[in-house]
């Protein structure tokens, strides 16, 4: 075994090969790994199911996806916005009850209170004219009325609660829940969606499917791939390099395939799969 080799078991020196060995060995420490191509969604797969689309449609965004998973989401989020709108209003009306319970608690204690003070205000002695009328009535302080009457009443106040007494049990309360918002939002964009934001996509496939290529350009007919920037017509569907766009129909704004005239907001730039270099679909953000 010579001196530098891979294995070697002479050298001093615990090397980086050894290390990544034995860490795959052993199955512990960090394991790095680059995604290849097959690890990627395809330009043509949807966003949900990261199956090729057979009726794709696209986002005001440029994602794509399949019409019965991306209804099918919609609409899941729906009942799931009306189950938690539900309990929502139920917790509201609980909370509601239990304030006009405590209301009507007050009151009853403020009539006690009442009684007990005219109850208190009552003297069995004749009052002295020339004393001040305070000072004749006996002592009123209704504060000495309360439960907490002496130091029993304070040393109460201030003992924690035993976990081994049931009526000193510390018990859990509902947690509060937050109105939720009823706007349904895209899966990948967290932007607002819906149904009449989809636009239908039509992909112009190949005569004749030569390994990975299947669709290419409505217009030039260049292949499509994850590495050819793409965009999606509005008023047609159709799908066009985004070479194109630049080149011709940003000049006169007339879509190739019907002649529509088309606006900024028709040209639909197609969110692409990723490479194992880069992410892709995500804003990559660095704070200091």
């Amino acid at each position: 075994m010579t001196r530098h080799s891979k294995n070697c078991s002479a050298g001093a020196v615990y090397t980086y090969y050894e290390k990544r060995k034995d860490r795959e060995a052993s199955g512990y420490g960090t394991l790095n790994i680059r995604l290849s191509r097959d690890a990627m969604k395809n330009f043509n797969c949807c966003c949900l199911s990261l199956q090729p689309c057979h009726d794709p449609v696209v986002t005001p965004d440029g994602y794509l996806y399949e019409r019965e998973a991306i209804l099918e989401y919609i609409l899941h989020q729906k009942k799931e916005i009306a189950r938690r709108m539900k309990a929502y209003e139920e917790q509201r009306g609980a909370r509601r009850k239990e304030q006009k319970e405590l209301q009507r608690a007050a009151a009853a204690q403020d009539k006690v209170r009442g009684f007990l003070e005219k109850e208190a205000a009552l003297v069995s002695r004749p009052l002295n004219p020339f004393m001040p009328k305070a000072a004749t009535l006996p002592n009123t302080d209704v504060e000495q009325l309360g439960p907490s009457e002496g130091p029993l009443g304070k040393d109460k106040d201030k003992s924690l609660p035993s976990f081994w007494i049931p009526s000193l049990t510390p018990e859990a309360k509902a947690t509060k829940l937050e109105k939720p918002s009823r706007t349904v939002t895209c899966p990948m964009s967290g932007k607002p969606l819906r149904m009449s934001d989809l636009t239908s996509v039509r992909f112009t496939q190949l005569d004749h499917v030569t390994g990975s290529e299947r669709y290419v350009c409505a217009v030039t007919g260049d292949s499509l791939n994850n590495g050819t920037p793409c965009a999606v017509l509005r008023p047609s569907g159709a799908v066009v390099t985004l070479e194109y766009v630049e080149r011709l129909i940003r000049k006169d704004m007339v879509d190739p395939v019907n002649g529509d005239k088309l606006t900024e907001g028709d040209i639909i730039l197609l969110q692409l799969g990723g490479t194992g270099f880069a992410g892709s679909g995500g804003k990559l953000q660095v704070e200091m």
